[in-house]
């Protein structure tokens, strides 16, 4: 977090799975960040998913691929700067359309 947000502003996605909500998370989750909580029944909510599968697909297109774990971070951390910044946008101004979505389903699966 504080590589992302060295301004301290971060805050991390609370989505009720089984291993966020583990002891050790959520003891880690309250000495060390604030957490934004969703609805427990709305991961689609969760515009880090989209980001994270980009960059994945990202570093599997990367040649040659990464074989050691710091070739997987250096990997990672490339393609995280190859993003634009329009690119990134563009999941943070799907959210009122998803609020929208998840207030018609009433807290259920919605087409995100």
């Amino acid at each position: 977090m504080s590589i992302v947000h060295s301004d301290g502003l971060g805050q991390f996605q609370q989505v009720n799975a089984t291993p966020h909500a583990s002891r050790v998370a959520t003891k880690w989750l309250q000495e060390h960040s604030s957490v934004f909580h969703w609805p427990p029944k709305s991961p689609e909510m969760n515009i880090i998913e989209d980001i994270r599968d980009a960059l994945l697909h990202a570093v599997e297109k990367r040649s040659p691929p990464p074989r050691t774990p710091m070739d997987l971070l250096t990997a990672l951390q490339d393609s995280w700067c190859e993003f634009t910044s329009g690119y990134l946008q563009t999941p943070v101004e799907s959210m009122p359309r998803r609020f929208v979505s998840l207030l018609r389903a009433r807290g259920g699966p919605t087409r995100y």
